[in-house]
């Protein structure tokens, strides 16, 4: 499982003065980073091999301003060619957002999904749970 703590910014805050459902799928983007390493250690875009197909996100709890959250990600599915992740957002001991999303393995070239490395697919699954 990979974690990063975020600080919830007053510009990530809606009307009601919660942090608004439009952030939480970029706090998880952002913790997908190390599996984004996996494949592309440098995260050089001329070298980006991962497309999103798919993604959920379930909102448990409301998240609040001024109090650090945890995002935890691991991934639930390795297949030959995608993986489905999930994540999941913490704050104050309690569950208050989850979700999963569908990533492949993409061949810009042929314009194609790609089978996942072997050595890539070791590691994946090692954050399988």
């Amino acid at each position: 499982m990979f974690t990063y703590q975020v600080e919830p910014r007053f510009s990530e805050t809606d009307a009601l003065g919660h942090i608004n459902n439009t952030v939480v799928p970029v706090w998880f983007e952002q913790g997908r980073t190390p599996i984004f390493q996996l494949f592309n250690p440098d995260l050089a875009l001329d070298k980006w091999n991962l497309i999103l197909k798919k993604m959920e996100v379930d909102f448990v709890a409301q998240i609040y301003l001024y109090s650090p959250v945890e995002i935890r990600t691991s991934l639930s599915a390795v297949g030959n060619t995608s993986m489905t992740i999930h994540q999941e957002v913490w704050q104050k001991d309690q569950l208050v957002a989850q979700g999963d999303c569908v990533m492949v393995h993409f061949d810009y070239e042929q314009q194609a999904k790609a089978p996942i490395p072997r050595e890539v697919k070791e590691k994946l699954l090692q954050h399988l749970t």
